[in-house]
């Protein structure tokens, strides 16, 4: 089988039509719409709980690339000489490997993450790549308010000036990344066997969508183009009009990332990779859009808009597609990879384990839980296919939602069912903490753990 992988980065799952079923994510905001992921996601074996082992950007690859974790010990960083990707594993059996990328930390100085690629392409000045050097020529006050230091403002001004020229919708990275990818194809299609890695930055911020895909912004809105939203409490720096002007043009960026896929996903059937080919489409992460408060990606946030993505794979002539809610992570994807190859054997050294069984439609069950958060930071989000406990730094209370109740989290239900916190909590050890947790942290109550154990 030829194998093609298309990631992107920060969609969230509920801004993809076969997953939210055309309901909005916000008030005043309609439902975002994704007509050619959807057409795609019928012919495939679609993921409902699918999660990042750990965040964000390049870990993620890493647990990709690897088949092994990194929330425990590793942070944002190259691979190392030890490391054996997906792409040096394919080699020896005569694969050609592409990297097609608009994804600059790839590329960054000291990253390695094109290793073993036979051919890589990179679309320079996403976000603030430092590509062009000439101030912009646009009023930079348009884009921020009276909020933003000079550190953001800087940002948001590198963007600019790396997009000035952007005229057409052509011109956007995602449609960049899109022909680039069918050219590649298309060039190679005479080998035997090819292996594509696909990595769209877009729907990452700033979030600038063209003109005839900003059709989720209110048209009387009259304040600032905030393409590139601050951390913190968004009520600190926006106002409620210009925070539902961000979310607005979120939509429209995952609706343009979605109308470049369609030209992808046509060139795919036109040279007949449908037939023969295992293709992949994923998030790497969602995007908090002040669902809980906040804008942006943080430790803190380990909620449903950060960990939910889209997941799926379609298999040669969309052979046993259906919908799946095992619970699967990031370093499960290259031992299923491997497996569906006949290689599963390779996959022995690895943290995750192979998926292959729920793609084949012998099970729904994977994982019975998952753990999840940033290296760098405190916070861990433990899952099963009903709640989430998310366990709390200091003296921060911890938070247990029920995910089918109360899908949106607004509801912590700790006191109520500490034993369900516990429950998950005893799932993984203190290895994957960063500091040792011996209690649940209730609102109104402390309920002790002891190394990893309900006592």
């Amino acid at each position: 089988m030829n194998i093609i992988v298309i990631v992107l980065d920060s969609f969230r799952q509920d801004h993809v039509g076969c997953y939210h079923h055309g309901q909005p994510a916000f008030e005043r905001v309609e439902a975002c719409k994704t007509p050619h992921i959807d057409k795609f996601s019928e012919s495939c074996v679609i993921f409902e709980n699918a999660y990042p082992e750990a965040l964000p950007t390049i870990p993620i690859r890493m647990q990709l690339m690897t088949g092994q974790r990194t929330l425990p010990y590793r942070g944002w960083e190259p691979l190392t000489k030890t490391d054996r990707t997906v792409a040096q594993l394919l080699k020896p059996d005569g694969y050609i490997n592409g990297l097609i990328s608009d994804t600059y930390h790839y590329r960054a100085p000291g990253m390695n993450y094109h290793r073993d690629f036979a051919s890589y392409r990179w679309v320079r000045g996403q976000e603030y790549d430092p590509y062009s050097s000439a101030p912009t020529r646009r009023n930079i006050d348009d884009y921020v308010n009276e909020h933003f230091n000079v550190q953001w403002r800087n940002r948001v001004s590198q963007f600019l000036s790396n997009t000035d020229d952007f005229q057409s919708p052509d011109d956007w990275f995602p449609a960049q990344v899109a022909d680039l990818s069918v050219e590649w194809l298309r060039s190679n299609r005479a080998h035997e066997k090819t292996f594509l890695w696909i990595d769209s930055f877009d729907p990452h911020e700033p979030w600038d969508p063209p003109e005839g895909f900003d059709t989720y912004t209110d048209s009387a809105y009259t304040g600032p183009r905030l393409i590139m939203p601050m951390g913190g409490m968004y009520s600190e720096w926006a106002t409620e009009d210009e925070a539902r002007h961000v979310q607005g043009l979120y939509a429209g960026e995952a609706t343009f990332v979605d109308h470049c896929l369609g030209r992808l996903f046509g060139a795919l059937e036109e040279m007949g990779c449908f037939e023969d080919s295992m293709i992949w489409l994923m998030a790497d992460h969602g995007h908090p859009l002040g669902d809980h408060g906040k804008f942006l990606k943080g430790t803190d946030r380990q909620y449903n808009e950060l960990l939910k993505i889209p997941f799926m794979v379609r298999m040669p002539n969309g052979e046993g597609a259906r919908r799946s809610d095992a619970i699967v992570q990031f370093h499960d994807w290259l031992p299923t990879v491997l497996e569906l190859l006949g290689r599963g054997n390779d996959a022995s050294s690895m943290h995750g384990d192979s998926f292959a069984a729920v793609i084949r439609g012998e099970t729904d069950e994977h994982r019975e839980s998952m753990i999840t958060g940033f290296h760098a930071g405190p916070d861990r989000c433990i899952r099963d296919k009903t709640w989430s406990y998310i366990q709390r730094p200091g003296d921060e209370p911890d938070e247990l939602y029920n995910l089918v109740d109360d899908p949106r989290e607004r509801e912590n239900l700790i006191d109520e069912h500490h034993e369900v916190a516990q429950r998950l909590a005893s799932d993984f050890g203190d290895y994957f903490r960063k500091i040792r947790s011996p209690v649940i942290k209730g609102i109104q109550g402390m309920y002790e753990m002891s190394s990893g154990t309900v006592s």
